[in-house]
């Protein structure tokens, strides 16, 4: 990056000018090394406007999946750590990760180990990620710890987006139909009720109940949009306390059918997270220590939490786990023959793979399901709709033909 300085001489003459660096520590470094003393320094070229929304500056998860493929390759081409943070921050378009990997260049550049420089952005690189590097870097193999990474992180983005995207037809298709049912009810229907209102005609009473929707929609639907919004933010609120926390993670779980979905996804993502930790040489202990931290469900953390407490006393991980409702007894046995074997590392990646399967294919089930089924109801509500205001018309119509 280029930066901009003016400063002081050691004679007290001004001096100006600009100087290109990987960041601004090292650009004040490099200029106080020739005596000069800073009075403002700031980059050439600042960020336009829009990369400071928060949104449009986001760090996502696909960011670093690439990131961690990128680093792997090169690590694997026995390019230096330095060369390679540098490369990957010229590379990058992401402003926001653009400043990040310039402060790792600079922490590098002083001597820092690059789990250390990794471990100052956690909004990036996770507990897990950073141990990970740091057991690649006692055990000299920080290429197949990359490369453990980069598969890692592909699994999970792989399911995890596939569970995610499975959601959003439906989610979708349904907000437009109610924004679409609000609309009718609140400008269509009422001009329909005064016609077939006035025209004294016998109103069915499925007619009715339209109607006194309609007008409850255009009486009270500030009161129930302003109740919505104020539902909404109390649960919010709520569900960033404890209680409110454990609350939302148990009702993930025990939602039907999604709940399933729920339960197999954290379970992939425990199995396979113990499997690259484990197989990278990371501790046992430890592994379940930095899992817990991963998975995102306060229930799932609770018990990795508690089973870490158990093996630290002396049980063994299947049986630490074997109480608990949440782990199926198939998981917790093949843990068992794991342990019994020396092959933990295996027992967790075949696991993974298995419940990585299972996620794929209990979402191509409930999108097989969730088509049909919105395809009838939604036929049904606007059918019930069209029914109420096209008989009464009918008999409009058929009254004054007689």
């Amino acid at each position: 990056m280029l930066f901009n300085y003016k400063a002081l001489e050691s004679s007290g003459k001004k001096a100006e000018g600009a100087i290109e660096a990987v960041s601004l520590d090292v650009a004040i470094g490099s200029l106080q090394k020739r005596g000069l003393i800073i009075a403002n320094i700031e980059p050439a070229e600042k960020d336009p406007w829009y990369a400071r929304i928060s949104f449009v500056n986001r760090i996502s998860n696909k960011d670093v999946v690439i990131l961690s493929r990128q680093m792997a390759v090169l690590f694997e081409a026995q390019v230096s750590a330095l060369k390679i943070f540098t490369l990957l921050s010229a590379e990058t378009e992401n402003p926001s990760l653009r400043k990040s990997l310039d402060m790792i260049v600079g922490d590098l550049q002083s001597g820092s180990p690059i789990s250390k420089a990794l471990a100052r952005h956690p909004h990036i690189f996770s507990d897990f990620y950073v141990n990970m590097v740091r057991s690649g870097e006692e055990t000299g193999k920080l290429d197949e710890t990359f490369g453990f990474l980069a598969d890692h992180l592909d699994r999970n983005y792989e399911v995890v987006s596939k569970a995610k995207n499975a959601l959003i037809y439906p989610a979708f298709v349904i907000t437009v139909f109610v924004a679409v049912m609000v609309l009718m009810f609140t400008f269509i229907i009422p001009k329909i009720s005064a016609i077939i209102v006035d025209s004294g005609q016998e109103v069915p009473i499925y007619t009715k109940i339209v109607f006194g929707l309609s007008n409850f929609f255009i009486d009270y639907g500030l009161f129930l949009l302003a109740a919505l919004v104020a539902l909404g933010f109390f649960v919010v609120r709520y569900v960033r306390t404890p209680e409110g926390s454990v609350a939302l993670a148990r009702f993930k779980l025990d939602v039907p059918i999604i709940g399933n979905l729920y339960r197999k996804l954290y379970l992939s993502v425990i199995a396979d997270t113990m499997s690259t930790m484990i197989s990278s040489g990371i501790p046992m202990l430890k592994s379940i220590e930095v899992t817990s931290t991963v998975v995102d469900n306060k229930i799932y953390k609770d018990v990795l939490s508690q089973a870490f407490s158990e093996v630290k006393g002396g049980r063994p991980l299947s049986q630490a786990l074997s109480g608990h409702p949440e782990i199926p007894s198939i998981l917790a046995q093949m843990i068992r023959v794991g342990e019994e074997t020396g092959e933990s590392g295996k027992i967790f990646r075949t696991m993974a793979r298995f419940y990585q399967r299972d996620v794929i294919n209990t979402v191509d089930t409930i999108v097989g399901l969730i088509e049909p089924v919105m395809i009838v109801l939604l036929g049904l509500g606007v059918g019930v709709l069209l029914a109420s205001v096209l008989i009464p018309i009918y008999d409009i119509a058929n009254s004054a033909g007689v």
